[in-house]
Protein backbone atom coordinates (compact mmCIF):
# COMPACT_ATOMS: atom_id res chain seq x y z
CA UNK A 1 0.00 0.00 0.00
CA UNK A 2 0.93 3.44 -0.62
CA UNK A 3 -0.13 6.65 0.90
CA UNK A 4 0.79 10.14 1.81
CA UNK A 5 0.62 11.92 4.58
CA UNK A 6 -2.48 14.04 4.44
CA UNK A 7 -4.33 11.09 3.59
CA UNK A 8 -4.12 9.50 6.74
CA UNK A 9 -3.70 12.56 8.48
CA UNK A 10 -7.31 13.74 7.40
CA UNK A 11 -8.78 10.12 7.94
CA UNK A 12 -8.33 10.85 11.24
CA UNK A 13 -8.26 14.04 11.70
CA UNK A 14 -12.58 14.55 12.81
CA UNK A 15 -12.01 11.48 14.92
CA UNK A 16 -12.88 12.68 18.25
CA UNK A 17 -13.31 16.89 17.77
CA UNK A 18 -15.10 18.35 19.72
CA UNK A 19 -15.76 22.49 19.76
CA UNK A 20 -12.61 23.26 21.50
CA UNK A 21 -9.71 20.54 20.72
CA UNK A 22 -9.82 16.48 20.96
CA UNK A 23 -11.21 14.43 23.00
CA UNK A 24 -10.36 10.96 22.55
CA UNK A 25 -10.49 9.09 26.14
CA UNK A 26 -8.96 5.54 26.35
CA UNK A 27 -11.47 3.04 25.63
CA UNK A 28 -13.87 5.43 24.66
CA UNK A 29 -15.62 5.74 21.82
CA UNK A 30 -13.73 8.48 19.69
CA UNK A 31 -10.49 6.54 20.65
CA UNK A 32 -12.36 2.67 19.88
CA UNK A 33 -13.01 4.10 16.68
CA UNK A 34 -9.30 5.34 16.40
CA UNK A 35 -8.15 1.58 17.51
CA UNK A 36 -10.21 0.27 14.30
CA UNK A 37 -8.45 2.62 11.73
CA UNK A 38 -5.48 1.34 13.46
CA UNK A 39 -6.40 -2.78 12.94
CA UNK A 40 -7.61 -1.01 9.12
CA UNK A 41 -4.57 0.46 8.35
CA UNK A 42 -2.45 -2.76 9.57
CA UNK A 43 -4.92 -4.98 7.34
CA UNK A 44 -4.08 -2.58 4.14
CA UNK A 45 -0.57 -3.70 4.61
CA UNK A 46 -0.86 -7.59 5.87
CA UNK A 47 0.46 -6.88 9.20
CA UNK A 48 -1.33 -9.02 12.23
CA UNK A 49 -2.37 -6.80 15.01
CA UNK A 50 -1.95 -8.21 18.01
CA UNK A 51 -3.07 -6.82 22.01
CA UNK A 52 -0.94 -7.90 24.70
CA UNK A 53 -3.55 -8.14 26.90
CA UNK A 54 -3.17 -4.48 28.49
CA UNK A 55 -4.74 -2.59 25.60
CA UNK A 56 -1.50 -2.10 23.69
CA UNK A 57 -2.01 -2.87 20.03
CA UNK A 58 1.39 -3.99 17.71
CA UNK A 59 1.14 -4.57 14.02
CA UNK A 60 3.90 -6.48 13.17
CA UNK A 61 6.14 -6.63 10.12
CA UNK A 62 7.69 -9.56 10.68
CA UNK A 63 7.40 -12.35 13.22
CA UNK A 64 5.18 -11.17 15.92
CA UNK A 65 7.17 -10.85 19.43
CA UNK A 66 9.70 -12.32 17.79
CA UNK A 67 13.54 -12.23 19.21
CA UNK A 68 14.79 -8.42 19.56
CA UNK A 69 11.63 -6.88 17.87
CA UNK A 70 11.80 -2.62 16.90
CA UNK A 71 8.81 -0.96 18.34
CA UNK A 72 8.05 2.38 16.95
CA UNK A 73 4.68 4.09 17.73
CA UNK A 74 3.07 6.75 20.50
CA UNK A 75 -0.82 6.73 21.39
CA UNK A 76 -4.17 7.77 20.29
CA UNK A 77 -5.55 9.13 23.63
CA UNK A 78 -5.50 12.79 24.06
CA UNK A 79 -5.94 15.30 27.21
CA UNK A 80 -9.59 16.94 27.75
CA UNK A 81 -10.05 18.85 24.70
CA UNK A 82 -6.09 18.45 23.80
CA UNK A 83 -4.36 18.98 20.40
CA UNK A 84 -4.79 16.24 17.42
CA UNK A 85 -0.62 16.10 16.75
CA UNK A 86 0.39 14.70 20.45
CA UNK A 87 0.40 10.66 19.78
CA UNK A 88 -1.34 10.07 17.02
CA UNK A 89 1.20 11.83 15.07
CA UNK A 90 3.66 9.19 15.84
CA UNK A 91 1.34 6.29 15.24
CA UNK A 92 0.75 7.56 11.27
CA UNK A 93 4.35 8.19 11.36
CA UNK A 94 5.11 4.65 11.91
CA UNK A 95 2.84 3.56 9.41
CA UNK A 96 4.15 5.71 6.99
CA UNK A 97 7.79 4.63 7.62
CA UNK A 98 6.95 0.70 6.92
CA UNK A 99 5.56 2.10 3.61
CA UNK A 100 8.69 4.07 2.73
CA UNK A 101 10.94 1.30 3.53
CA UNK A 102 8.97 -1.46 1.80
CA UNK A 103 9.09 1.12 -1.38
CA UNK A 104 13.03 0.94 -0.84
CA UNK A 105 13.25 -2.90 -1.28
CA UNK A 106 14.28 -3.29 2.27
CA UNK A 107 13.55 -6.70 4.19
CA UNK A 108 14.30 -6.51 7.83
CA UNK A 109 16.35 -8.22 9.53
CA UNK A 110 14.37 -7.98 12.99
CA UNK A 111 10.48 -7.60 13.46
CA UNK A 112 9.27 -4.02 13.27
CA UNK A 113 5.72 -3.44 15.06
CA UNK A 114 3.83 -0.31 14.87
CA UNK A 115 2.47 0.75 18.74
CA UNK A 116 -0.55 1.86 19.42
CA UNK A 117 0.07 2.09 23.51
CA UNK A 118 -3.64 2.69 25.93
CA UNK A 119 -3.89 5.95 28.29
CA UNK A 120 -0.67 7.41 27.49
CA UNK A 121 -2.13 10.58 28.89
CA UNK A 122 -4.16 9.60 31.61
CA UNK A 123 -7.07 11.89 31.20
CA UNK A 124 -9.32 8.75 31.65
CA UNK A 125 -8.25 6.54 34.36
CA UNK A 126 -5.59 8.59 36.39
CA UNK A 127 -2.52 7.71 35.69
CA UNK A 128 -0.47 8.51 32.68
CA UNK A 129 1.23 5.74 30.10
CA UNK A 130 -1.14 3.14 32.07
CA UNK A 131 -0.30 0.65 28.73
CA UNK A 132 3.62 0.85 29.41
CA UNK A 133 3.87 0.91 32.89
CA UNK A 134 1.45 -2.77 32.68
CA UNK A 135 3.95 -4.07 30.21
CA UNK A 136 6.88 -3.58 31.54
CA UNK A 137 5.73 -4.53 35.16
CA UNK A 138 5.51 -1.26 36.99
CA UNK A 139 2.33 -1.78 37.77
CA UNK A 140 0.68 -4.50 39.22
CA UNK A 141 -2.35 -5.87 36.94
CA UNK A 142 -5.01 -5.89 39.79
CA UNK A 143 -4.34 -2.00 40.60
CA UNK A 144 -4.66 -0.87 36.88
CA UNK A 145 -7.96 -2.72 36.84
CA UNK A 146 -8.98 -0.71 40.16
CA UNK A 147 -8.77 2.48 38.43
CA UNK A 148 -12.01 4.13 38.05
CA UNK A 149 -12.65 7.21 35.35
CA UNK A 150 -14.67 10.22 36.65
CA UNK A 151 -18.03 7.90 35.71
CA UNK A 152 -17.01 5.53 38.04
CA UNK A 153 -16.21 2.86 35.05
CA UNK A 154 -12.83 0.99 35.76
CA UNK A 155 -9.94 0.62 33.60
CA UNK A 156 -10.79 -3.17 33.99
CA UNK A 157 -14.52 -3.09 33.00
CA UNK A 158 -13.31 -0.72 30.21
CA UNK A 159 -10.89 -3.24 28.89
CA UNK A 160 -13.18 -6.35 29.67
CA UNK A 161 -10.37 -8.29 31.52
CA UNK A 162 -8.04 -7.54 34.13
CA UNK A 163 -4.84 -6.52 32.54
CA UNK A 164 -2.37 -9.59 31.34
CA UNK A 165 0.60 -7.20 32.93
CA UNK A 166 4.35 -7.67 32.55
CA UNK A 167 5.14 -9.07 28.99
CA UNK A 168 7.41 -11.99 29.61
CA UNK A 169 10.36 -12.23 27.77
CA UNK A 170 10.64 -8.11 27.26
CA UNK A 171 13.97 -7.58 27.42
CA UNK A 172 14.68 -10.25 24.72
CA UNK A 173 11.02 -9.58 22.72
CA UNK A 174 11.79 -5.75 22.68
CA UNK A 175 15.18 -4.68 21.49
CA UNK A 176 14.48 -0.57 20.49
CA UNK A 177 11.32 1.66 20.84
CA UNK A 178 11.98 4.65 18.69
CA UNK A 179 9.05 6.90 19.05
CA UNK A 180 8.38 10.05 17.07
CA UNK A 181 6.61 12.97 18.93
CA UNK A 182 5.53 16.54 18.14
CA UNK A 183 8.10 18.42 19.97
CA UNK A 184 6.06 19.76 22.88
CA UNK A 185 8.07 23.50 23.04
CA UNK A 186 9.76 25.83 20.67
CA UNK A 187 13.21 24.77 21.03
CA UNK A 188 13.59 23.09 17.29
CA UNK A 189 15.00 25.25 14.82
CA UNK A 190 14.83 22.57 12.02
CA UNK A 191 11.95 19.79 10.98
CA UNK A 192 13.48 16.94 13.32
CA UNK A 193 15.45 16.35 17.14
CA UNK A 194 16.27 13.81 18.93
CA UNK A 195 15.51 13.58 22.48
CA UNK A 196 18.12 13.53 25.17
CA UNK A 197 16.20 12.87 28.47
CA UNK A 198 12.84 13.65 30.31
CA UNK A 199 12.32 15.72 33.21
CA UNK A 200 11.47 13.73 36.57
CA UNK A 201 7.73 14.55 37.26
CA UNK A 202 4.36 13.18 39.19
CA UNK A 203 1.02 14.11 40.21
CA UNK A 204 0.17 15.33 43.38
CA UNK A 205 -3.97 15.24 44.44
CA UNK A 206 -4.76 18.01 47.31
CA UNK A 207 -7.75 17.03 49.38
CA UNK A 208 -8.66 20.56 51.36
CA UNK A 209 -11.50 20.08 54.13
CA UNK A 210 -13.43 22.98 55.23
CA UNK A 211 -17.07 23.19 56.48
CA UNK A 212 -19.90 23.86 54.12
CA UNK A 213 -22.43 26.32 54.68
CA UNK A 214 -24.58 28.97 53.06
CA UNK A 215 -23.52 31.44 51.15
CA UNK A 216 -25.64 34.52 52.14
CA UNK A 217 -26.05 33.22 55.85
CA UNK A 218 -21.98 32.52 57.20
CA UNK A 219 -19.82 35.56 58.34
CA UNK A 220 -16.93 36.10 56.40
CA UNK A 221 -14.98 35.67 60.34
CA UNK A 222 -17.10 32.69 60.94
CA UNK A 223 -15.81 30.47 57.58
CA UNK A 224 -13.84 27.03 57.15
CA UNK A 225 -13.95 28.26 53.60
CA UNK A 226 -11.48 25.27 51.81
CA UNK A 227 -11.56 27.04 48.42
CA UNK A 228 -9.49 29.41 50.04
CA UNK A 229 -6.70 27.34 51.09
CA UNK A 230 -6.75 25.84 47.13
CA UNK A 231 -6.77 29.13 45.79
CA UNK A 232 -3.65 29.98 47.65
CA UNK A 233 -2.11 26.50 46.96
CA UNK A 234 -2.31 27.14 43.31
CA UNK A 235 -0.43 30.72 43.62
CA UNK A 236 2.27 29.20 46.16
CA UNK A 237 2.82 26.73 43.59
CA UNK A 238 3.63 29.24 40.69
CA UNK A 239 6.17 31.05 42.58
CA UNK A 240 7.68 28.22 43.93
CA UNK A 241 8.01 26.79 40.87
CA UNK A 242 9.76 30.32 39.57
CA UNK A 243 12.07 30.49 42.10
CA UNK A 244 13.35 26.98 41.66
CA UNK A 245 13.52 27.28 37.54
CA UNK A 246 10.97 24.30 37.58
CA UNK A 247 6.92 23.76 36.33
CA UNK A 248 4.38 23.43 38.60
CA UNK A 249 0.38 23.34 36.94
CA UNK A 250 -2.78 23.51 39.21
CA UNK A 251 -5.42 23.50 36.20
CA UNK A 252 -8.03 20.43 37.68
CA UNK A 253 -10.31 21.36 40.75
CA UNK A 254 -13.45 19.54 41.57
CA UNK A 255 -15.66 21.13 44.96
CA UNK A 256 -18.28 19.88 46.66
CA UNK A 257 -21.25 20.62 46.56
CA UNK A 258 -20.17 22.57 43.74
CA UNK A 259 -23.22 25.34 44.16
CA UNK A 260 -23.06 28.95 43.34
CA UNK A 261 -24.49 30.02 46.63
CA UNK A 262 -22.93 27.71 48.81
CA UNK A 263 -19.05 27.40 50.60
CA UNK A 264 -17.56 24.28 49.74
CA UNK A 265 -16.87 21.29 52.05
CA UNK A 266 -14.60 19.86 49.67
CA UNK A 267 -11.81 21.36 47.05
CA UNK A 268 -9.91 18.80 45.65
CA UNK A 269 -6.98 19.75 43.35
CA UNK A 270 -4.04 18.68 41.45
CA UNK A 271 -1.08 19.54 41.05
CA UNK A 272 1.64 18.95 38.14
CA UNK A 273 5.04 19.28 39.20
CA UNK A 274 8.21 18.47 36.98
CA UNK A 275 12.03 19.66 37.20
CA UNK A 276 14.83 19.13 35.67
CA UNK A 277 16.21 17.16 38.74
CA UNK A 278 14.80 14.78 40.96
CA UNK A 279 16.05 16.76 43.77
CA UNK A 280 14.83 20.12 43.01
CA UNK A 281 11.16 18.37 42.10
CA UNK A 282 11.60 17.16 45.63
CA UNK A 283 12.08 20.20 46.91
CA UNK A 284 9.41 21.72 44.55
CA UNK A 285 6.53 19.39 45.62
CA UNK A 286 7.46 19.65 49.44
CA UNK A 287 7.65 23.70 49.28
CA UNK A 288 4.31 23.56 47.78
CA UNK A 289 2.77 20.87 50.26
CA UNK A 290 4.18 23.49 53.59
CA UNK A 291 2.25 26.26 52.49
CA UNK A 292 -0.36 24.37 51.65
CA UNK A 293 -0.70 23.40 54.76
CA UNK A 294 0.55 26.30 56.67
CA UNK A 295 -2.92 28.09 54.96
CA UNK A 296 -4.92 25.52 56.00
CA UNK A 297 -4.53 26.23 59.40
CA UNK A 298 -5.10 29.53 59.15
CA UNK A 299 -8.23 29.03 57.28
CA UNK A 300 -9.36 26.51 59.78
CA UNK A 301 -8.96 23.79 56.82
CA UNK A 302 -7.76 20.10 56.82
CA UNK A 303 -5.55 19.41 53.77
CA UNK A 304 -4.37 15.48 52.88
CA UNK A 305 -1.63 14.87 50.25
CA UNK A 306 -1.38 11.84 47.83
CA UNK A 307 1.31 11.30 45.50
CA UNK A 308 -0.86 9.73 42.32
CA UNK A 309 1.97 8.79 40.15
CA UNK A 310 5.74 9.50 40.21
CA UNK A 311 7.94 9.16 37.13
CA UNK A 312 11.75 9.54 37.92
CA UNK A 313 14.08 11.54 35.70
CA UNK A 314 14.66 9.61 32.22
CA UNK A 315 17.90 9.84 30.22
CA UNK A 316 17.75 8.31 27.06
CA UNK A 317 20.66 5.61 25.68
CA UNK A 318 23.32 8.37 25.19
CA UNK A 319 24.83 6.24 22.06
CA UNK A 320 21.39 5.42 20.58
CA UNK A 321 20.78 9.06 20.77
CA UNK A 322 23.80 10.38 18.99
CA UNK A 323 24.02 7.25 16.68
CA UNK A 324 20.38 8.67 15.41
CA UNK A 325 21.48 12.48 15.64
CA UNK A 326 24.88 11.21 13.20
CA UNK A 327 22.47 9.19 10.92
CA UNK A 328 20.29 12.52 10.73
CA UNK A 329 22.75 14.90 9.63
CA UNK A 330 23.58 16.20 13.14
CA UNK A 331 20.04 16.98 14.37
CA UNK A 332 19.90 18.68 17.50
CA UNK A 333 19.60 16.90 20.74
CA UNK A 334 17.36 18.16 23.18
CA UNK A 335 15.27 17.57 26.37
CA UNK A 336 11.98 17.57 27.40
CA UNK A 337 9.60 18.21 30.45
CA UNK A 338 6.91 15.95 29.13
CA UNK A 339 6.49 12.44 30.06
CA UNK A 340 6.28 9.56 27.27
CA UNK A 341 5.79 5.57 27.03
CA UNK A 342 9.66 5.85 25.57
CA UNK A 343 10.28 7.18 29.47
CA UNK A 344 8.59 3.74 30.63
CA UNK A 345 10.21 1.54 28.51
CA UNK A 346 13.74 2.82 28.60
CA UNK A 347 14.14 1.49 32.17
CA UNK A 348 14.04 -2.17 30.09
CA UNK A 349 15.34 -1.75 26.77
CA UNK A 350 16.72 1.47 24.36
CA UNK A 351 14.94 3.67 23.89
CA UNK A 352 15.16 6.91 21.59
CA UNK A 353 12.32 9.37 20.31
CA UNK A 354 12.45 12.04 17.34
CA UNK A 355 10.58 15.13 17.89
CA UNK A 356 9.07 17.04 14.94
CA UNK A 357 9.11 20.49 15.00
CA UNK A 358 6.67 22.68 16.98
CA UNK A 359 6.21 26.08 15.06
CA UNK A 360 4.39 27.88 18.00
CA UNK A 361 5.36 25.67 20.99
CA UNK A 362 1.40 24.78 21.79
CA UNK A 363 0.51 21.70 23.16
CA UNK A 364 -2.48 19.64 25.02
CA UNK A 365 -3.98 22.61 23.34
CA UNK A 366 -6.13 22.84 20.25
CA UNK A 367 -4.03 25.38 18.90
CA UNK A 368 -0.94 22.36 18.83
CA UNK A 369 -0.12 22.38 14.93
CA UNK A 370 3.31 21.18 13.06
CA UNK A 371 3.51 22.17 9.11
CA UNK A 372 2.39 19.25 6.63
CA UNK A 373 6.54 19.30 5.14
CA UNK A 374 8.18 18.87 8.56
CA UNK A 375 5.91 15.85 9.11
CA UNK A 376 7.13 14.21 5.97
CA UNK A 377 10.63 15.06 7.06
CA UNK A 378 9.73 13.11 10.37
CA UNK A 379 8.97 10.36 8.54
CA UNK A 380 11.76 10.13 6.27
CA UNK A 381 13.72 10.73 9.67
CA UNK A 382 12.09 7.50 10.73
CA UNK A 383 12.39 5.25 8.13
CA UNK A 384 16.19 6.07 8.16
CA UNK A 385 16.48 5.32 11.66
CA UNK A 386 14.27 2.13 11.34
CA UNK A 387 16.26 0.66 8.71
CA UNK A 388 19.54 1.71 9.99
CA UNK A 389 18.12 -0.49 12.90
CA UNK A 390 16.63 -3.43 11.12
Amino acid sequence: MSATFAELWNEIAPIGRVANGYERYALHEPELVLRDWFRNQAARRDMPVTDDGNGNLFAWWGGQWGHDAVLTGSHFDSVPHGGGYDGPLGIVSGFLAVDELRRRGHVPRRPIAVVAFVDEEGGRFGLPCLGSRLLTGAIEPETAAALTDREGITFGEALGATPAGRLPGLTSRIGALIELHIEQGRALEVPVGVASAIWPHGRWRFDFTGHGDHAGTTRMADRRDPMLTFAYTVLAANKEARLAGAHATMARVEAEPNATNAIPSLVRGWLDARAAETGTLDTLVEAVIKRAHDRAARDGVEVSVTNESFSAEVSFETSLAERISDLLGNAPILPTGAGHDAGVLSAHVPTAMLFVRNPTGVSHSPAEHAEEADCVEGIQSLARVLLDLT
